[in-house]
């Protein structure tokens, strides 16, 4: 079969074949290279060029330029793990190039770490009013439960019917669940709670 020959637009002036090289439409990465029937009149297909990629490398990826003149090396990150220097989310990386703005492959320790622009720095306000939250919410879970125990032996002692066995019993949950509303929570995390009675 004849070669193609093409003006300087890469249109076919001659028909023929003509081996094209082939890259992604988005990351402009190369992909294959085919060979293509050329009619008279007839350009070369979408995303495909006539001048062959390089070797390739480790660790980089071949795409064409941004302009699609010439093949360039980037460097290929993908599948790995950064970590967003604003929030601190993960990040896989899924296109080739460089590590996307604003991220670093150091992972926080915590998820109350600011980036200092070189590195984590605990956000110990952060970490502290995170704390208290945790230690609010835990000591509000054992006020409820506590004043679900106690709510029906009150009830049984305010209608003078209380089991003999329960009255020490309510005492215990009752003198309980006043140490717990003791219970300081701005120390959090260093806070110590009463232990529930074994009654």
């Amino acid at each position: 079969m004849a070669k193609a020959e093409l003006d300087k637009n890469l249109i076919a002036i001659v028909a023929g074949d003509i081996t094209v090289f082939n890259y992604d439409g988005e990351t402009r990465e190369y992909l294959s290279s085919t060979v293509e029937y050329l009619a008279v009149g007839v350009g070369l297909p979408a995303n495909s060029c006539t001048d062959a990629p390089g070797e390739s490398k480790e660790g980089f990826a071949i795409c064409r330029t941004a302009d699609l003149i010439a093949w360039e090396y980037l460097a290929d990150h993908r599948g790995e793990t950064v970590y967003s220097t604003k929030t601190g989310e993960r990040v896989t990386i899924s296109q080739p190039g460089d590590y996307p703005k604003d991220t670093t492959t150091q992972a926080p320790a915590t998820p109350y770490d600011k980036w200092s622009g070189s590195e984590w720095v605990p956000d110990v306000k952060a970490q502290h009013a995170a704390d208290v939250a945790e230690a609010e919410r835990q000591k509000n879970a054992l006020l409820t439960s506590a004043t679900a125990i106690i709510a029906p032996m009150a009830d049984a002692q305010a209608g003078g019917y209380i089991d003999d066995a329960d009255v020490p019993r309510l005492a215990e949950w009752q003198r309980y669940r006043y140490k717990l509303t003791k219970v300081d929570t701005s120390t959090a995390p260093d806070i110590t709670l009463p232990p529930k009675p074994e009654v």
